[in-house]
């Protein structure tokens, strides 16, 4: 192993709570992520289907510039 490598380990064991402390927060930053996206695509999937289910006999009327 290299040294650095060494050193790395030697780290880890010797701070046992600012490893766990780190990982934690890689974790719970991870979960974070991977939760946002499944609320996006879920709320994209939604809107998809309410749009869908309001038929294609729909007229948007969107008002003009007022002159």
């Amino acid at each position: 192993m290299s040294g650095s490598t060494r050193t790395a380990l030697r780290s880890l064991r010797s701070h046992h709570l600012r490893s766990a402390l780190t990982m934690l927060g890689i974790i719970i930053g991870v979960a974070a992520v991977v939760v946002m996206i499944a609320i996006g695509v879920g709320a994209r999937e939604r809107i998809a289907t309410q749009i869908r289910s309001l038929g294609a006999n729909l007229i948007s009327i969107s008002p003009g510039s007022a002159k």
